[in-house]
């Protein structure tokens, strides 16, 4: 591989760990809430939070911009306060990617979250523990196989992410452009079919990994209820 074709895997599997990252904290507290709450606006919560899913990417691209770009009102505060813009960075290429998996991290969780037998938190809530110390010690770690399951889905969906990305974030060489956007430029360029195939044998990888992955964690987490 050529040292732009590198520089592009490594920018997006550099940018799949960010999304990951930032994705965790805001993922498992709002899978909590769903798993846990009893309203009657819980299908529409969750239906919000399911939206950029099933929304085609490029739509939730342009609502992105929207609301970031550097001539809305909300990007001209954050150029004010840091004196830098999101749209067309690196950042724009995170948050577009992690919008777009969002969803794939929560169901993930609330799905494992719900799992967990509530006899169990209700015996620690008797001996006095409080919510968040039931939530650190019995829910949080019954639930891990599905958080981590749930990671490996995010990650993979950002490495695949090309619609909300470009919109965002552009397809700037050694900045924006992974995969995806590299393999669309490399198409419209005579000669470079040995680059798109080597590109697209790389993305075949990293995606079966990522499936292989989140299905054996998802696997063991079923044993491991099963025997408990």
């Amino acid at each position: 591989m050529s040292h732009e074709e590198l520089q592009v895997v490594w920018l997006a599997l550099k940018v799949g760990l960010w999304v990951v990252v930032l994705s965790l904290i805001p993922g498992i507290g709002v899978a909590w809430g769903l798993a846990r709450m009893r309203s009657k606006f819980k299908g529409l919560l969750q239906g919000l939070v399911m939206l950029p899913l099933v929304l085609p990417p490029v739509v939730t691209g342009y609502l992105l911009l929207l609301l970031l770009g550097r001539s809305s009102f909300l990007g001209e505060w954050i150029y004010s306060l840091t004196g830098h813009h999101i749209a067309y960075t690196q950042s724009a290429a995170v948050l577009a990617a992690a919008v777009v998996g969002f969803p794939l991290l929560v169901e993930s969780v609330r799905l494992a979250m719900e799992a967990v037998d509530p006899a169990l938190e209700n015996v620690s809530r008797s001996l006095g523990h409080s919510r968040f110390s039931t939530f650190r010690r019995i829910t949080l770690p019954l639930s891990m196989p599905g958080i981590l399951a749930g990671s490996v889905l995010t990650f993979a969906r950002a490495l695949g992410e090309f619609g909300a990305t470009i919109i965002l974030a552009g397809n700037i060489e050694g900045e924006t452009r992974q995969i995806p956007m590299a393999v669309y430029t490399l198409l419209n360029q005579p000669g470079k079919e040995d680059a798109v195939l080597r590109l697209g044998m790389v993305s075949v990888a990293l995606a079966l990994l990522s499936l292989w992955g989140s299905a054996w964690l998802r696997q063991r987490h079923k044993r491991g209820f099963g025997t408990s």
